[in-house]
């Protein structure tokens, strides 16, 4: 069953891995890498990454990527988006606080934001607006 637009946009808002897709290289299938996402409901989908990954060199020469998320529990669920990056801007320790806020329990935030200042290389920020979605709800098996 295909999930509202509501639905579709709530369950990219909770805080799963995404699995990054972006072309790389001509005549090979799109790189595939899992990543920390951002996403509030009717706006722009953010990354964090390095500024000379491979990743963010494929997304600054295509222009887009798609993100795929999933559970499988309670039921099977899926969504896909694919857009146009809109922007990038420069990471600040707001934007890792609530990155790591997102995935990792509140009192270990501290500690993380910390260790990605000084033990992690400079990262950016990719924007995406969502334009093309895919999503179901499969039910439970």
């Amino acid at each position: 069953m295909t999930l509202s637009p509501q639905e579709r946009e709530q369950f990219l808002a909770e805080p799963h891995i995404g699995a990054l897709s972006v072309v790389d290289r001509p005549g090979r299938a799109p790189l595939t890498v899992p990543i920390w996402y951002q996403y509030t409901p009717g706006g722009e989908l953010w990354v964090r990454t390095g500024p000379d990954s491979r990743k963010a060199r494929a997304i600054r020469s295509a222009g887009r990527f798609s993100l795929m998320v999933q559970r499988t529990q309670p039921t099977t669920r899926y969504v896909w988006v694919e857009g146009p990056v809109t922007r990038t801007a420069p990471d600040s320790d707001e934007h890792t606080w609530e990155m790591a806020a997102r995935y990792i329990p509140e009192e270990k935030v501290a500690a993380y934001v910390e260790f990605d200042r000084n033990q992690l290389a400079e990262h950016f920020i990719i924007y995406m607006r969502p334009e093309h979605w895919l999503s179901a709800d499969l039910g439970t098996f």
